[in-house]
């Protein structure tokens, strides 16, 4: 019998994972849906209410029973705080988190970066499990990061650290990695060179709506030997190469997890081409015996890692 149970929610900018875990983290009860952004957050968080409620009904679990829920946003949280600075995808800014959750819930509500918990999921019970020291890079719309420093999540002085996405790479041109890797950005640089691109690679982008490109569609583009996409790819892989290369010069982590959907898409030629490219940036014995590793829990690292993080703040069962 579990000593209780635990929510992961995963709030994204377009879509809400939602999961209810026994108290060694099995997955009992999963939850996906829109996240409405555009209804403003009382709509958003009436979808989290909902998307709880329905893995609590499905797996037959009393609100009593539920001892913690973490609650990942894509943005900046206020340490200690159920408030969230900013979250550039959905246009919140200085929001109290506290004020829209419902007041007949029992149970602790803490509040924490998407991508620090995904990188606490990979470390709690996927890829990095049993490591001490983890840099988690996750490459999607944007590029997020986060720390696990000796087995805890490390937020730093002001709450933001692992924010790799905003590291300059070129400082002329104020280029961060998030500007070179994140799709958000590639498919801009896409559109423009396509604007002066020859007819016939024009034409395979014809109907392509750039602003709307999933990772498995410049995954497509890619694997085709596109010259927009490979142009791209390549010039992403080089920039968050040597981001790696720099962390692991930098903090010394035992193992480097690298996920997002772009990553996913891409696949093992791609996570190889970024870490050939890593270790040519790193000092000599840099990476020896270190591990460099996908992350293994896919869209669930999110909801994975929150709820793993509200059983190490809630503690043990009395």
């Amino acid at each position: 019998m579990s000593n209780g149970y635990w929510l992961g929610v995963d709030l994204g900018g377009t879509k809400i994972l939602t999961g209810l875990f026994d108290d060694n983290l099995q997955l009992l009860a999963r939850n996906k849906q829109s996240t409405g952004a555009e209804s403003g957050p009382a709509g958003v968080f009436g979808r989290v209410v909902q998307a709880v409620e329905s893995v609590m009904s499905e797996a037959k679990i009393e609100p009593s029973q539920i001892r913690g829920m973490g609650f990942a946003i894509p943005g900046q949280i206020e340490p200690g705080k159920p408030v969230v600075r900013f979250a550039p995808n959905l246009d919140w800014r200085d929001l109290d988190c506290q004020a829209l959750l419902p007041k007949t819930w029992p149970w602790p509500v803490h509040l924490e970066n998407d991508v620090r918990m995904g990188t606490y999921g990979e470390f709690a019970h996927g890829a990095a499990k049993g490591a001490k020291h983890v840099f988690g890079i996750f490459v999607g719309t944007g590029v997020g990061g986060g720390f696990i420093l000796n087995g805890e999540l490390f937020g730093g002085f002001n709450g933001h650290a692992g924010e790799i996405g905003h590291i300059v790479l070129d400082w002329r041109k104020g280029a961060t990695l998030e500007s070179i890797a994140g799709r958000k950005y590639q498919m801009k640089r896409a559109k423009a060179m396509l604007d002066d691109a020859p007819k016939r690679i024009r034409k395979d982008w014809k109907n392509v709506d750039t602003e709307k490109v999933k990772s498995s569609q410049l995954a497509e583009f890619y694997l085709n030997d596109d010259p927009i996409a490979v142009s791209i790819i390549d010039d992403a892989a080089r920039a968050i190469g040597a981001a790696i290369g720099s962390v692991i010069n930098l903090m010394s982590p035992e193992v480097v997890v690298i996920g997002g959907g772009v990553t996913g898409a891409l696949g093992e030629s791609f996570t190889e081409r970024v870490w050939d490219i890593a270790q040519r940036y790193t000092l000599p014995g840099a990476t020896a015996n270190m591990k460099y590793v996908v992350a293994a829990l896919g869209d669930d690292s999110g909801i994975v890692g929150a709820a793993a993080y509200a059983r190490s703040k809630v503690g043990p069962a009395p």
